[in-house]
């Protein structure tokens, strides 16, 4: 899944593809909920995402919590541990979860010595800063039915992007209390919103199982535009 999501972004050549194989690790089952780095840890490995669902969060003194990233199956959780030597957030698995850990030594070595891989993970890096940008324009100007509709679009794009998505059903594997820590929402306001966006026929739900059955509208009340998440590969890395 490391080398899809990296060659996804710039072209490796086969021994690129090679030495990411042969990275060293371990691989780690996670609990939902049960914390992958805490904030402030001085982590000596790399994380990345086998199965299922995760995020990053930013707690205030009084517990409240602001989730302030999602990540799927072949995603890289602390690329920035790799020279920062503390994280300024938790990792927490959604769900039960499979994380490939990995020694930062043998992540900075292989970026050292192979480009094209170092490049893959400025580029992986920026795109996260790219969607944090589209986070906070979501929180901070768009109400609530449009922030739960934008979440909605991002979760199905990247997920079909990595053909982890069936025929745009996506099984939210979130209460609505964690979508409004991600939505800056009471779970209130999310349960309305996913009401008013079933109502209109933009989502049908089953549980936890949201289809999209007019993806063309759920995109317009959504205000999406898929541009930010910098799909394939970029040119300028080429």
């Amino acid at each position: 899944m490391l080398v899809r999501k990296f060659d996804s972004h710039v072209a490796l050549d086969s021994d690129d593809k090679d030495a990411l194989a042969a990275l060293p690790h371990r691989v780690r089952e996670m609990s939902e909920n049960s914390y992958i780095f805490r904030e402030r840890a001085t982590p000596g490995e790399c994380a990345v995402l086998l199965e299922g669902f995760a995020f990053r969060q930013k707690l205030n003194r009084d517990g409240e919590r602001q989730i302030v990233s999602l990540h799927i199956p072949g995603d890289p959780l602390n690329l920035q541990s790799l020279l920062l030597d503390r994280t300024d957030h938790g990792v927490q698995a959604l769900t039960h979860a499979k994380v490939a850990m990995i020694p930062r030594s043998a992540m900075r070595q292989l970026a050292l010595d192979r480009p094209n891989i170092a490049t893959a993970f400025e580029i992986s890096n920026l795109i996260e800063a790219s969607i944090l940008r589209e986070w906070l324009m979501n929180v901070g100007q768009r109400n609530a039915q449009t922030r739960i509709a934008h979440l909605l679009c991002e979760i199905a794009t990247r997920l079909k992007d990595r053909d982890l998505l069936g025929h745009y059903e996506v099984e939210l594997p979130m209460t609505q209390k964690q979508v409004g820590d991600v939505t800056g929402l009471t779970a209130v306001h999310v349960n309305r919103s996913l009401k008013a966006l079933e109502v209109e026929g933009s989502i049908e739900r089953y549980r936890r199982a949201i289809r999209c059955p007019n993806w063309e509208e759920l995109v317009r009340v959504a205000d999406f535009s898929e541009s930010y998440l910098h799909l394939g590969r970029q040119a300028a890395a080429c």
